[in-house]
């Protein structure tokens, strides 16, 4: 899929499940008119005197063009219209944690920043969903004598592996790979000198031992928590690869909320660290676009140095995405909406590192700004798509 490289944006946001699209062709240089606007279905074309920008569709994806409607100019941006499509609807999402974490099998466990070996060689025997965080509050309904299960926290054995909403519960007892947990400072004056001792917290963090990033949380003697964002579990024959950053934490919170949505049909979310502090509100709209873009990213991404550079101003992108509407809660910012998300039981809390959480805002805020400005907000919340 190829675009040639004129001055013409072109952004296409299809709808599977809808089987619509909302096409925008972005407004032409100074002097870039006529422009001669070309739909066939497996292809738009865009001719000005400066060039021809040209897009291919997925072979699952068919435009129809006498289905063109509501044609719209709007100054600054281009021309807006929506017109049908013929899409594949999107395969059943096949979790990423199940499939790689195949029972009986040998995995190796990564730092996803710098793949560093975490875990080797680890028999899996049993891979198994943990329970919601709210289950416990939940057994009196369930049994008309005491709480069975009171005082009975779910530590996985050494072969096993518990997976949570953002997280894995493994044993690492009997691991020589075990990484080392960072000892987090507890100032205590001595009575007779001034200076002060180190002490472990009770729950201490896991670290990296190479890129000192933070992996997870140590639970008890023998269970640590990995975050899913953080690690990247793989059949211990095949060969690691090193995987974009903010790509990897896109598509592995878009999987998270889409498997919690479809689960507990719940649609918002808080995010938090490891802190416990609120981060970002997200609301889930959609899970089923598939959103191409040509020649729209490349100004917006540079405002953003500190993530890679994953679209490139001579090429047309296309992938499949969740569709979100966010707002930031940093620096008290959104503090009242905050506390009524927090107080409302429908809503789904997510904890993640505290550095992912800002990680993730910077991507989010990226993904927003590549956007046409006519769709960068709804209501008060800002709009971004997460690349699954």
């Amino acid at each position: 899929m190829a675009a040639a490289a004129a001055g013409t944006r072109v952004f296409l946001e299809v709808r599977r499940r809808l089987q619509s699209a909302l096409l925008i062709l972005g407004e032409p240089k100074e002097g870039g008119m006529p422009m001669d606007i070309s739909v066939v279905p497996c292809s738009l074309q865009v001719k000005t005197p400066e060039g021809c920008t040209e897009l291919q569709l997925p072979a699952e994806v068919r435009l129809v063009p006498s289905s063109c409607r509501g044609l719209q100019y709007v100054p600054g941006e281009g021309l807006h219209l929506r017109l049908q499509v013929r899409a594949e609807s999107d395969a059943k999402l096949i979790s990423m944690f199940n499939q790689t974490l195949q029972a009986q099998g040998c995995c190796t466990f990564y730092c996803q920043s710098c793949g560093e070996v975490i875990i080797k060689d680890r028999k899996l025997l049993r891979v198994l969903p943990l329970p919601s965080e709210n289950w416990g509050a939940l057994v009196e309904e369930w049994c008309c004598h005491p709480d069975p299960f009171a005082n009975k926290p779910l530590h996985p054995q050494e072969n096993d592996c518990f997976i949570g909403d953002s997280f894995f519960l493994v044993n690492l007892r009997s691991d020589l790979w075990q990484p080392r947990p960072e000892l987090a400072p507890v100032e205590t004056q001595c009575p007779s000198e001034n200076h002060f001792k180190l002490k472990p917290k009770a729950n201490t963090k896991v670290i990296c031992k190479r890129c000192k990033v933070m992996l997870g949380e140590t639970m008890s003697s023998e269970t640590t928590k990995f975050y899913m964002t953080e690690i990247v579990i793989q059949p211990s024959e095949r060969k690691f690869s090193i995987i974009p950053r903010s790509q990897f934490v896109q598509s592995v919170l878009a999987q998270c909320l889409v498997e919690l949505s479809a689960a507990r049909s719940t649609f918002r979310f808080t995010i938090q660290g490891h802190d416990g502090k609120a981060y970002i509100l997200l609301w889930l709209l959609n899970s089923d676009s598939l959103v191409i873009d040509s020649l729209g990213s490349s100004k917006s991404i540079k405002k953003f140095p500190l993530l890679e550079d994953n679209l490139k101003a001579d090429s047309c992108s296309a992938w499949n995405a969740i569709k979100v509407l966010y707002q930031p809660c940093i620096k008290n910012r959104n503090a009242k909406l905050c506390s009524a998300w927090e107080s409302d039981i429908s809503i789904h809390s997510l904890t993640l590192p505290s550095a992912t959480c800002l990680e993730l805002l910077l991507i989010l805020s990226r993904n927003n700004a590549t956007l046409p400005p006519s769709l960068r907000s709804m209501n008060s919340f800002q709009v971004a798509f997460l690349k699954m």
